[in-house]
């Protein structure tokens, strides 16, 4: 009886020790509704026009990045960095090396899946959903 409550003791410790409520606020960005549609052909987005363009917009926490991977394929992800999230200097850009960078932390993230790069962040950039008809570009969570 003494082992069984020693084991149960253990993991209680380690299941209650293990859960800290302050990681995923530390790494994940706020929510925000996105459901943006836009026209190619538009010459605001004319950069949109080829495999390798990209252009930020408005919405999501802290502006989007889209970025056209191939002829029917596009990214987009928030501009928000995944470190330390509460930190408002923390917005990505396009670098001269197509990699998306944090120039307040540092962090570089692919810009063809948003995966970390180099660090510090530890989480990927978030993405939003892309459908594309050929022409009309929708982008949503």
């Amino acid at each position: 009886m003494k082992n069984k409550a020693f084991i149960v003791s253990i993991c209680l410790g380690l299941f209650l020790g293990g859960c800290n409520p302050n990681i995923d606020q530390q790494t994940v960005i706020p929510f925000t509704p996105v459901d943006v549609m836009l026209f190619t052909s538009d010459p605001l987005f004319i950069d949109l026009n080829f495999p390798g363009g990209s252009v930020y917009l408005n919405g999501g926490s802290r502006g989007i990045i889209v970025y056209r991977l191939d002829q029917d394929n596009f990214m987009a992800f928030d501009r928000h960095c995944t470190y330390e999230v509460s930190n408002p200097c923390g917005v990505i850009d396009v670098n001269a090396n197509l990699l998306l960078e944090d120039y307040c932390c540092g962090s570089q993230f692919l810009i063809t899946d948003g995966s970390v790069f180099e660090g510090p962040a530890q989480v990927p950039l978030h993405r939003y959903r892309t459908s594309f008809d050929g022409n009309t570009l929708r982008i949503f969570n």
